[in-house]
């Protein structure tokens, strides 16, 4: 069955005109004015929609074309409006794109350029409708939250299920971004554990002087300032699951208490004697080689052994291209939905980008990248430009993937900092992550006294 087509302009000899160019590969619709275009999509689902904006009763303006637009797209938003104007009219189709209209096309109309314009549209259609099937078939929540059909990310998944119901320690190992929080909660979710707190401590975010005092606690008296006793972060996590993130930041002397714990479930806060039993379970984290700090001396192999009962590697973004577009659209949908903004989906160059970009930030990155081309986009779509993406470099072999990331990394920092002006805390939330992460991540970058 050939697809349908509806053709809105108020000139017969145009509309059977077009219909006979047409007919053999389009179901084609005819109407002469506004009302009858509307009620034709209304009553049947029109995909692509070739609209003349001089539309009766006042067909030298283009006000009845800007509301059939407006209406078209209020009875489905998808539907590809292929805009016709008179010469000399650009400023009118350049406002339709902006309003929604998918592309516009000059009178004289060429018709071979309508064919290949409708056969992109028609693409478009058919990309964005197999991605909101896909959507829907994973409720938008394919796993704990966590989108992907990819085999790697089904492998996760497996890991994730077997391990759950168990009590021995989880170690997840990936590349910054790739969702390794994600994954501890999922497998907190799924364990005996779900109704107790899910207690997660960054290791690197909390200044090493104070984070002895942040996990085990202190007693009254302990130290200057410690006015009153104080549990820490891992004797709130009792019945339920403690998740270290960037566990290889984890200083050595605190490596020590941890590996006690882990042996013997039991804690004594700073300043204090009294053994105190905690019952929880110990997921931890890193994007570090734990290995190659352990051969350098940073990192305890007896601590390393207890951490790695069960190991989880999170893929990384571009091992799992198949997830690209799906994670994209979902990221799109979600802050389109946030932000108020009417977008349909990503233009065919910015989807091309897309799968042939990098992603040294993996979804992190992807999902920051889109958050704010949704807000800074003026168009119906969002395209190449908007997601200021660059393959230049990506995949070369004149950066390593720890360079590249870097670069990735400082070059968001900075833009973030100009966007508030300096201030790290509008910064760090910007970029979703805590001042003191951002403060750290500038340090290892250089970029403390910028």
């Amino acid at each position: 069955m050939n697809p349908k087509l509806l053709i809105v302009d108020d000139d017969e000899d145009i509309r059977a005109q077009m219909k006979w160019a047409l007919g053999q590969d389009y179901d084609v619709r005819l109407a002469e004015n506004r009302p009858a275009a509307v009620e034709e999509c209304k009553r049947n689902h029109m995909e692509v929609v070739l609209l003349d904006l001089g539309l009766p009763p006042c067909p030298a303006e283009p006000t009845e074309g800007f509301t059939a637009l407006s209406e078209i797209l209020a009875i489905d938003p998808f539907t590809k409006v292929i805009i016709i104007t008179g010469q000399g009219e650009k400023e009118n189709a350049l406002r339709a794109v902006g309003e929604g209209a998918y592309d516009f096309l000059n009178k004289p109309i060429d018709a071979e350029e309508l064919k290949v314009i409708l056969k992109r549209a028609y693409y478009t259609v058919r990309l964005e409708r197999e991605h909101r099937e896909l959507q829907a078939r994973l409720g938008g929540n394919a796993f704990e939250g966590m989108l992907g059909t990819s085999a790697p990310m089904h492998e996760v998944f497996a890991c994730i299920r077997k391990v759950a119901m168990t009590d021995a320690p989880v170690l997840i190992l990936g590349e910054s971004g790739t969702g390794k929080e994600m994954a501890a909660m999922a497998i907190h979710r799924r364990s005996r554990r779900k109704d107790g707190p899910f207690v997660a401590i960054n290791c690197g975010a909390i200044p090493a002087n104070l984070l002895e005092s942040e996990l085990f606690g202190h007693e009254k008296g302990a130290f200057t300032g410690a006015h009153i006793q104080r549990k820490g972060r891992i004797e709130t996590s009792e019945g339920g699951t403690l998740f270290f993130d960037e566990i290889g930041e984890l200083p050595a002397e605190l490596q020590v208490k941890l590996l006690r714990f882990l042996q013997e479930h039991r804690l004594v806060r700073v300043g204090g004697r009294e053994d105190i039993e905690i019952d929880a379970r110990l997921i931890a984290a890193t994007n570090t080689n734990l290995k190659k700090d352990m051969a350098e001396g940073r990192f305890r192999e007896d601590l390393y052994f207890r951490l790695a009962v069960i190991v989880i590697e999170m893929p990384a973004l571009r091992q799992r291209a198949t997830d690209i577009i799906l994670l994209a659209t979902a990221f799109l949908n979600k802050f389109a939905t946030a932000h108020n903004k009417s977008i349909t989906g990503f233009s065919r160059r910015a989807r091309r980008v897309m799968e042939k970009y990098e992603w040294p930030g993996n979804v992190r990155e992807m999902e920051n990248r889109i958050m704010r081309a949704v807000i800074m986009a003026g168009g119906r779509q969002i395209s190449d430009t908007d997601l200021e993406l660059s393959l230049q470099g990506s995949g070369g072999a004149s950066l390593t993937l720890q360079q590249a990331r870097d670069a990735l990394e400082k070059e968001m920092i900075q833009k973030a900092l100009a966007r508030h002006k300096g201030v790290v805390s509008r910064a760090a939330d910007d970029l979703q992550v805590t001042r003191p992460t951002l403060y750290d991540m500038m340090t290892k970058l250089g970029m403390k006294n910028e």
